[in-house]
């Protein structure tokens, strides 16, 4: 669930390309159905894709070799250059995919009917189970570990170690599958509160730097929140975050079947923490009651 980088000056737009004089005129892209062409180069893409995900899930991310990838696919690696023109091409387009496949594990696990895995078992001794959208956060957390559990080559190569020479475009497609991702814990943690409880949080003083760095940051990501809100976010998430990723690098094995009990619990007791802190109405933030 990164935070947005601060936002840099953008540099003026390069001058358009001339389009060729024999060109045909540009077919509408929301009505016409995509050439020939067109459709094989998708289908070529998926393969591709297809391989290099297995390839990782037999190799690890680190091991992934274009040659190795277009042999697998009968192809030479010159025919691949054309769909990727080099490994980090392909690296980011995997990145991305990874982030839309957790983001739709985690929000089908949302949608899941309220008595699912993650939000059975509750006790009128829970101290969150009676607050607004806890079992919803709750299965979305089992839907991001269980994604993690059942991808765990996938996951290391969207938050492992990162890869020797590459580094995700500012802005570009797998930061944009990632903030959409993060985008649903931050719906689901704040989304029984308003802006002002949030804002009214009890947490330490921020430093007037980091408040003022919170304060720019674009508003299509935790920046639409109050600073106090992104600081609690931030941390939990890696909470969440840490625990999985326990789990998937086997530091958690030694608990065998009680992996799944452990990390319910820890999610329960982090909502707990992070709720405590939250005014529980309106008339508590005017009463300053925090």
């Amino acid at each position: 669930m990164p935070v947005p980088e601060r936002p840099k000056t953008a540099a003026p737009p390069a001058p358009s390309a001339p389009s060729a004089p024999s060109a045909p005129a540009a077919r509408s892209t929301s009505s016409a159905p995509p050439t020939l062409r067109e459709r094989r180069r998708a289908t070529a893409v998926r393969e591709i894709l297809d391989a290099a995900e297995l390839h990782i899930t037999e190799h690890g991310p680190e091991g992934l070799s274009l040659r190795a990838v277009a042999r697998s696919l009968g192809m030479t690696v010159q025919a691949l250059y054309h769909y990727f023109p080099n490994r980090n091409a392909l690296v980011t387009m995997l990145v991305t995919k990874g982030y839309e496949d957790l983001f739709a594990a985690v929000q089908a696990a949302v949608d899941a009917p309220a008595d699912s895995a993650a939000g059975a078992g509750s006790t009128a001794a829970d101290p969150v189970a009676d607050r607004p959208f806890v079992s919803r956060l709750l299965d979305a957390a089992e839907g991001y570990r269980g994604w993690a559990v059942n991808h765990p080559e996938r996951f290391k190569l969207l938050f492992g170690t990162p890869l020797r020479g590459y580094a995700a475009p500012a802005d570009g497609a797998s930061t944009m599958a990632a903030r959409r991702m993060s985008m649903i814990f931050q719906r689901e943690l704040f989304g029984g509160f308003s802006l002002e409880q949030l804002a009214a949080a009890d947490m330490p003083p921020l430093s007037p730097q980091f408040r003022a760095y919170l304060d720019q940051l674009p508003p299509d990501g935790p920046g639409v929140l109050p600073p106090p809100a992104i600081a609690l976010l931030m941390e939990a998430w890696g909470r969440m975050h840490g625990m999985v990723i326990l789990e998937v690098f086997g530091h958690t094995g030694f608990l065998g079947e009680h992996e799944t009990e452990l990390f319910r619990l820890a999610m329960r007791n982090m909502l707990a923490d992070i709720h405590r802190r939250i005014p529980e109405s309106a008339d508590a933030v005017e009463a300053g009651a925090v």
